[in-house]
């Protein structure tokens, strides 16, 4: 098979690190800008039951065209895909910014999706062209970085915007900053116009965005909408376990598959898989819904529940940073998961202690562990991964991780989603009903004491169940870890493919 040249730069490789870090600013904080944001959303929109839809609309539309952007680029031109991405998610953005309705809303977050999931993947593409392979371990510093800052970045942003402008603006600022950094990455490069043909697995990918959607249904839907035991719900999972077998039998037989089966026969490759699971679910799961809890139990405002989530970001950048150090000195990475997921154990027990009177101080250093937790795991995934896979799946193997995770987060926040709404109103006293508008913290406080007494206490209730799935989920990602082989890390360089 013929690979694509390597492209002429008419800038310099800084700027166009530059822009592509920019692009995956934009992509990362919109996971987690609208956090903060839900509240006051739901309070302007309406439909609570429908509020975990706001991101997993976006998770869900990002993960599913993920896969699809990197052989798109092959065919049609990187920088052309880039256009594209960037395209769809400016005008999402858009379209978010001028929804008065939460359907609305939850269709645009899906067309952000869209254009956000090839803004990563493209991303790892361009580092590659780009960057000498000696140097792409610093880029890839930079861009942990930006992940672990977009958590803080974010939800202080959200929160700002909501306390001092509109809710809307949380989607506009997209606007400028992703004209500028296409800007960046249109003067500094410029493809040879060369194009490698490749047979594009349009049915594995169909069937593999139809298991998600399905399974992602089930979950939202289940036990709120419908039944568990109804008509709907049966449907929707049976059509998840039919598309997930005839995906796997397509991809036994696909010239190039979406996801290459025989990549699950490397022990190392479904560890972190399995792990980029689970992490995925955890994280996302936890962030979506701690700022209910601390705008609407707590009574933080939104600027100060953003400012809140700080220690988990602190302990991401704090141990991860000693990953990689520990992983640079001594070659080896096992332990450092097993510590991570003992660690997310130990705060996701924390968190599920969290009630009305806990301190501010408690509620920082439950979420300071459960970070440090998620900083000994995030490096270990990327580099065990593109270590122990062959070199012609490396970027099939990494995009496979990201997608997983997000797999995770998606399904996670759906039935977190289903369970909190449910367990909210079974938690509020007999003969009280709460309207979506009366969840937002600016409608709570003119609320006589014992109503919003009785509503913070509902849901602590209704997030207690959250974080005891969350530690079960953890002590399985233990396990997991365990069973991980370790393939020694080396300063060889990896050839490029021919």
């Amino acid at each position: 098979m013929q690979h694509s040249p390597q492209p002429k730069m008419r800038g310099t490789p800084a700027l166009v690190i530059g822009s592509v870090a920019l692009l995956l600013l934009l992509a990362a904080l919109d996971q987690t800008i609208v956090s903060t944001a839900l509240p006051t959303i739901v309070a302007d929109l309406g439909a609570l039951e429908k509020l975990s839809w706001v991101v997993t609309s976006y998770i869900l539309a990002s993960t599913v065209s993920a896969p699809l952007y990197g052989k798109l680029g092959d065919l049609y031109g990187r920088r052309l895909m880039v256009y594209f991405s960037v395209g769809l998610f400016l005008i999402g953005s858009i379209a978010c910014a001028s929804a008065y309705t939460m359907d609305a809303l939850i269709w645009a977050r899906a067309l952000q999706g869209l254009g956000g999931g090839g803004l990563f993947v493209l991303a790892l593409a361009v580092v590659g062209d780009v960057v000498p392979p000696r140097e792409r371990g610093k880029v890839q510093g930079v861009f942990a970085a930006i992940f672990s800052a977009s958590s803080v970045i974010g939800p202080l942003l959200g929160g700002w915007f909501v306390e001092y402008l509109s809710w809307h603006w949380i989607f506009m600022v997209n606007i400028p900053l992703g004209l500028l950094a296409v800007i960046g990455f249109t003067v500094g490069f410029e493809p040879r116009g060369e194009r490698v043909h490749h047979k594009i697995d349009w049915l594995g990918a169909m069937t593999l965005s139809v298991a998600l959607a399905t399974l992602t249904l089930f979950t939202s839907m289940g036990g709120h909408d419908v039944e568990w035991t109804s008509g709907i719900a049966i449907g929707l999972f049976t059509a998840s376990i039919l598309a997930t077998l005839l995906f796997i039998w397509v991809e036994t037989r696909a010239s190039e598959p979406v996801l290459p089966l025989h990549l699950f026969r490397n022990n190392v490759f479904t560890t972190t898989s399995l792990i980029s699971l689970i992490t995925g679910a955890a994280m996302i799961g936890t962030i979506t819904f701690l700022p209910i809890y601390l705008q609407i139990a707590m009574g933080a405002s939104p600027t100060v529940s953003g400012l809140l989530l700080v220690p988990m970001t602190l302990g991401i950048i704090s141990t991860s940073t000693f990953s990689g150090r520990y992983m640079g000195r001594t070659g080896k990475y096992k332990r450092l998961p097993i510590a991570g997921m003992t660690l997310l154990a130990i705060g996701s027990i924390l968190l599920s202690q969290l009630d009305v009177d806990t301190s501010r101080w408690t509620f920082g250093v439950s979420l300071l562990v459960f970070g440090f937790g998620m900083g000994f795991i995030f490096p270990v995934i990327t580099t065990a991964v593109q270590n122990a896979v062959p070199r012609e799946h490396l970027g099939t193997a990494t995009a496979s991780g990201v997608m997983f995770r997000q797999i995770g987060g998606s399904v996670a926040v759906a039935m977190f989603g289903t369970i909190f709404a449910v367990r909210l109103a079974d938690g509020l006293p007999q003969g009280m009903t709460l309207s979506a508008g009366e969840l937002g913290p600016a409608a709570l406080v003119g609320m006589p004491l014992e109503v919003r007494d009785a509503i913070a206490s509902s849901v602590v209730n209704a997030l207690s169940p959250i974080y005891v799935i969350v530690i079960c989920m953890v002590v399985l990602g233990l396990g997991v870890a365990l069973k991980m082989k370790e393939v020694l890390l080396t300063n060889r360089m990896v050839p490029k493919a021919e």
